[in-house]
């Protein structure tokens, strides 16, 4: 139960920090025109396709880390209505 919750955390976190990382590249890469700047066409090209790819990553980490956290509240709720259960037995 609670390693649901630590990898939601994680790839939570590592989802986003993931998109923010690509996101404040490619922003530090534009000059005052709003071009970016590179050096060769392939350059370009291998950045943007990582770049791509990173971000559909980060997607994916941050839908598994959601995933996790809904699993582990789940978890927890059918946890709590089993002890609840066992303590209205208990009484009769």
């Amino acid at each position: 139960m609670i390693a649901s919750l630590v990898l939601g955390i994680i790839a939570l976190v590592s989802g986003l920090g993931l998109r923010y990382w690509i996101n404040r590249r490619k922003f530090y890469r534009r000059g005052p025109s709003g071009a970016e700047g590179f050096s060769s066409y392939e350059k370009s090209v291998a950045v943007n396709i990582l770049e791509r790819i990173g971000k559909w990553g980060a997607y994916i980490l941050i839908i598994f880390g959601i995933l996790f956290l809904w699993s582990y509240s789940r978890q927890k709720q059918a946890k709590e209505n089993n002890l609840d259960k066992t303590e209205l037995k208990n009484t009769k």
